[in-house]
This record gives C-alpha cells, structure tokens and sequence, in this order.
C-alpha cells in the first residue's frame, strides 16, 4: 500500500434529493492523494450520486466540498475534467459509430487528428495495461472492450482523481487483476482513485481506505488495514444486522469440485456441431455440442470474446448456427448482460417493460390492464423494490432492473433461461437475490444456461462447467484450477 498523502478531497454534509426522494443525507467522503479510495453500499445508497456530484454532474441541496484544500463548486463535467477529475461510469457514455480514438478525443480542442488520436489511444492504453484497437468502431465492440475505452477516455484527459463505478465488473479475471495493478500504480505516483465497487475481497486488496453509504449516509469510514469483509458487510446492511452464511454472500469465493451430483432431467436443450462465423466470416464458435437438462445450471467460463456471445445467443434463439444443430424450445428466457441496451425501455413504465417479452410473436388487442396486473404479481414474487407497476424503469435500482428482468423472461418461459452476466454491477446483497431466483427455477425443472465473468459465481451456481476457449466449448470438472486452465489453455492435449 502506498503512504498516505495530503487530502485531495473532502466531502462533508453532502445532501442531495430528487423531489421526495433523499438520495444523499449528510453523506461525507474524504480522499487522500496517493491512495485508493474504496466506496461501497448497496445498490440505490447513493454512491453513484455522490460520485456525480464530485464530477459535476449534479449540484448539492447543501454541504461542502474541498479540492486540495480550497472551496469548490462544479457547474458541469467540464469544470471537473479541468480541476484533473475524471470519472468512467458504469454505464457507457460512448458514440456507437465512432472509433474507439475518436471516442477518446471527443471533447478535445483543436483539429482532429487521426493519427495523432489514434497513438494517444495506444500509448494510454499500453501504459494501463489495457488491450485496445483505436481503429475499432465502438458498435462492433463487446462489452469488456467498449469499459477499457471508457477507462483509456478518462486517463487520456491526464486526471489526477479519477472515479471508477464498477470498472472490474465486465472484464475478465485477468483484466480485472491487471486494472486493479494500474490502480495501485496510479496512486503510488502521487494520484488517487475512489473505486466503487461490489467485490469486498477487491476493495480490501486493493484500498487504503474504505468508506460505506447506507441509505445515503455515511456509515463506516475506516482505513482498509483496520476492517474486514464482515464489517463492511454489516454496515452495508445498516450495521447491527446479521450477515447470514452462505455463498451468496461472497460469489468470489473460492469453489471446489461439486460433491453432489443432481437428477438427470429430459433434454431442453442441445447443440450437435454447431459452428457460427460472424458478418467478417470469422469463426467464433466452433462446433460446439452440449445438452441442457431440465433442472440443470450450465455454467459457462471463459475470457472475452472466447465465443460466449455467440454460444447463448444460439441457445436463445437469437442467432442461427452457419453450421451444426441447434435444438431449444419455441421460447427461451433470455436475459443480456447490457440490461439497460438491450432488455429494458428506462423510460417507460414497468408494465410496458413486462409486455415486450413476446413482441413480434403476439397479435391482436394488447390488454394493459392485464399487463399490469401481472406485473405488480411479478414485482412482489421476485422482491423487486418500485413503487408499482407505472413507475418508470430509470427510477429502479440496478438490482431492482435486474430482478425484474429476470423475473419478466423465466414467467415467459419455464423451460428454458439463458442469462449473461447476472451480478453485473449488483452488490452482494442484490446478486444473492439473482442467485436465488435462478436456483429456485432450477428445481422447478427450467433449464438454466449462465455465462459469467466472474468465474467464482459460475463455479457458484452451476451443476455442470464448459470453458470456452478460442470459439471452443469445452465440458470440464468443476475446479477452479481445472476451469481455469481451460479458459487459458483450451482442452488437455
């Protein structure tokens, strides 16, 4: 760990409120320069918000904030970026037909230069240890690389407090690792990072210091040396409150060979040989071939852009094999890792939301009352927090869209549910949640096919492990160094 430095930022009494809704209560947040700063709480505890309000996004009801000792106000994103404060979002502000150096020199003054951008781009993103292609549209990226884009922006402006929401929660576990290095380096030159995130084991690794909000307050402000992950646990949780056991809690645990071999159920679903190449003619998936049993969790690992976007999107029924077999029912739940791009309609109401699973299938009259009333059943079955069924899905929390989108595809189909990435950017408690509903609709008998970029939380809720290696699907034991060496090695010679 670095020693600590001079105060960088001091946040104190901060309040903010959208209309009756309190989102910061008096919160404060104090980062020193040299440091890694860690703020974590539930999803909806305003980390977020406090965050915006630093970067100048928003403008406190009351409070104050000090930047290297001197009063200061934010009108906008830009005056933050020119006091050397930068923050990556968890979700993506990028252009979708822009190029990744275009991206990154958006907001620069004077003439565009391509290739001036272009090596900029190279040069940041080597330095941070970050792959990236600066001639690469961001469209045609998947996830994991449009966050390294988003990262290299904000360390091409030169900030010396740069704010991360969930950076890690996209990469793999290697690029998780090699940005978490980065950080610690980006302190140690003198900088600091405010690092919100959901993985207490990350936070303790990596912090000097760690700060939790609770409901908009500030909870628990401690030196990382000094807390441990029950702590930060119960103070997440409003201290005082027992922390049940379980692997819930923790998905990063780690995991060892499953003792328990499950019933075999009748096949839901399967692939024979099937093989995909992309519009390029690229070979992504290579012909794969497993089964998916009723009562079954597949999970599936592997490092970004393995295959694993192409292999669930043939299990959904969103893609057809170039080659192969595809065998899945008439309709399967499908729930994608970018829920905000491509499973909900933020600002439409809830029970609109529900109804556009089935759109395009459907015809005649829609019956909105009906719609409504099954999604205030659905919002009390999955526990998801709203006001009812006409609130509109941007005032839900990450967990709460998370639930709700769960709950919308497995109420569609109970045979069959392809999901990608569940936890993503949930905290523990929101993610035991999703974890829960996905084994409870496996002893319903559904079929359950998960991919994630955790490979603990696949380890987690899986009866049965593929790894996918360079577009290859590959059945293994479930280990952790087994999965592992697959992910990296592809099959045993």
């Amino acid at each position: 760990m670095s020693t600590p430095g001079a105060p960088l930022l001091s946040l104190d009494g901060i309040t903010h409120a959208f209309g009756r809704v309190v989102a910061l209560d008096r919160a404060s947040l104090h980062v020193r320069a040299g440091t890694v700063h860690a703020l974590l709480g539930e999803n909806g505890a305003g980390k977020t918000t406090l965050m915006r309000v630093v970067f100048g996004l928003l403008r406190p009801d009351s409070g104050t904030m000090l930047l290297r000792g001197v009063p200061t106000t934010l009108r906008s994103p830009g005056d933050a970026l020119a006091r050397g404060i930068g923050m990556v979002h968890q979700h993506f502000s990028l252009v979708p037909s822009m190029t990744v150096a275009e991206n990154v020199a958006l907001g620069g003054r004077g003439r565009f230069d391509p290739h001036g951008a272009a090596d900029r781009v190279r040069d940041v993103a080597t330095r941070a240890g970050l792959s990236l292609d600066p001639d690469a549209r961001v469209e045609d990226l998947p996830v994991g690389a449009q966050q390294r884009c988003e990262i290299v922006k904000a360390l091409a402006r030169n900030v010396q407090l740069l704010i991360l929401d969930e950076p890690t929660a996209v990469l793999a576990p290697s690029e998780a690792t090699e940005l978490l290095r980065w950080m610690r380096g980006y302190a140690d030159a003198g900088h600091a990072v405010v690092l919100i995130t959901h993985k207490l084991r990350d936070a303790l690794a990596i912090a000097d210091d760690i700060t939790v909000l609770h409901r908009g307050r500030t909870v628990l402000a401690t030196a990382a040396a000094n807390t441990t992950e029950s702590d930060i646990a119960t103070a997440m949780l409003n201290g005082g409150l027992t922390v049940p056991d379980g692997p819930d809690l923790d998905h990063h645990a780690t995991v060892t060979a499953q003792d328990t071999v499950r019933a075999s159920g009748a096949i839901v679903m399967q692939l024979d040989q099937a093989s995909v190449r992309d519009a390029d003619g690229v070979l992504r998936l290579r012909s794969a071939s497993m089964q998916v049993r009723a009562g079954e969790i597949v999970g599936v690992a592997g490092v970004e852009g393995a295959g694993q976007h192409h292999l669930l999107r043939l299990l959904a029924g969103r893609m057809t094999p170039t080659a192969g077999r595809v065998s899945i029912p008439t309709q399967v739940g499908f729930v994608p890792e970018d829920r905000h791009r491509d499973a909900l309609l933020l600002d439409a109401p809830l029970f609109e939301n529900i109804a556009l699973q089935g759109v395009g299938v459907r015809d005649g009259v829609v019956n909105w009352t009906a719609f409504r009333q099954r999604t205030g059943t659905l919002l009390q079955h999955y526990d998801v927090r709203a006001s009812g069924p006409d609130a509109l899905a941007r005032t839900l929390s990450g967990g709460n869209q998370q639930k709700l989108v769960v709950g919308r595809e497995l109420e569609a189909s109970r045979q069959a549910l392809v999901v990608e990435n569940p936890s993503r950017g949930l905290d523990f408690v929101a993610t035991a949640a999703v974890h829960r509903a996905l084994r409870a609709a496996r002893d319903a008998g559904t079929a359950v096919v998960v991919y994630s970029s955790d490979l603990d939380e696949v380890l987690q809720l899986a009866d049965t492990v593929y790894a996918m290696h360079d577009g290859a699907l590959i059945p293994v034991a479930r280990d952790r160094d087994a999965v592992g060496r697959a992910m990296l090695q592809g099959a045993p010679v």
